[in-house]
């Protein structure tokens, strides 16, 4: 009888540490999403309707898409898109081929100082981002690359970072695969793509996705190094938007104008998280 009350008094006690943790879930969840349904509901609202609202109203009765027509139709909304993707996808192939041969060689290769080395590598990431954008401005203006792609594209192409977790992922491969292989005459670069590769290719998803979130919205950068307008990027045709395109007044179109530049990274997210998660958690675990 005393055991099954005390396991009746366990359930109660989980029961309720469940009911109190999904209560502040539910919270904690209202507050991240409410700033994204904001911005959705006021895209949708009337210039007219929106500025009228002495009280800000939680919904709108007639909601409409003419916000969204003059984000493409005010401003080149579609050439800042273009760009953004030739930067995101050629700066992400680049990051991925230094990114994987550094990790291999971290990893796998034996070479007088490589601890030294690589422990000289991680120590970058300890300068401040301030005078690493310094140092690449004067370095690409020196270059006459201002105003280019190549300009957007070179400091951006490798992360001591994404180096880092790869190399990782990679040292967790047990050394007899590799041995095994270079008996049977394999070289070292097709032994990195048919094996190590493969085994890795979460944490590669993964670096992948993050690097392409890293390069939609960068701002800091492209903003510096371009101000031709044939070259700006998404997240630098924002402040576009506002100062030339609908004025600082006509809150509804700029929020269409960064609810259509938001909504490819949220659906990339919500199709790759589960890889995201899987690929940062490998890479921290070692064994």
């Amino acid at each position: 009888m005393d055991f099954e009350k005390i396991e009746r008094a366990a359930r109660r006690r989980k029961l309720v540490m469940n009911i109190i943790t999904y209560v502040l879930l539910s919270v904690w969840a209202v507050i991240v999403l409410f700033p994204f349904y904001w911005m959705v509901l006021t895209s949708v609202k009337g210039y007219g309707a929106y500025n009228s609202e002495w009280i800000p109203q939680m919904y709108t009765l007639s909601p409409t898409l003419q916000n969204y027509v003059e984000a493409f139709t005010a401003v080149p909304l579609g050439g800042y898109f273009t760009n953004t993707v030739i930067f995101t996808v050629i700066t992400t192939a680049l990051m991925l081929i230094v990114t994987v041969l550094a990790a291999f060689a971290f990893s796998r290769l034996h070479f007088r100082g490589k601890e030294l080395s690589f422990t000289l590598f991680l120590s970058l990431m300890m300068i401040p981002t301030e005078l690493v954008v310094i140092t690449n401005y004067v370095t690409i203006t020196n270059m006459d690359m201002r105003n280019t792609f190549a300009g957007l594209i070179l400091p951006s192409v490798t992360s001591v970072f994404y180096i880092y977790l790869l190399k990782e992922n990679f040292a967790q491969i047990p050394d007899e695969l590799y041995y095994a292989a270079k008996v049977d005459g394999t070289s070292d670069l097709k032994y990195l793509l048919k094996v190590m590769i493969p085994i890795c290719k979460p944490t590669i998803i993964t670096i992948t996705i993050l690097k392409v979130i890293e390069c939609w919205n960068s701002y800091v950068w492209p903003r510096l190094v371009t101000d031709d307008q044939a070259y700006f990027l998404v997240s630098n045709g924002i402040q576009e938007i506002r100062e030339n395109g609908f004025g600082r007044e006509n809150i509804p179109a700029m929020m269409a104008a960064v609810v259509v530049i938001s909504l490819p990274l949220i659906v990339l997210f919500l199709l790759f998280r589960k890889k995201i998660m899987e690929g940062v958690s490998r890479g921290g675990t070692k064994g």
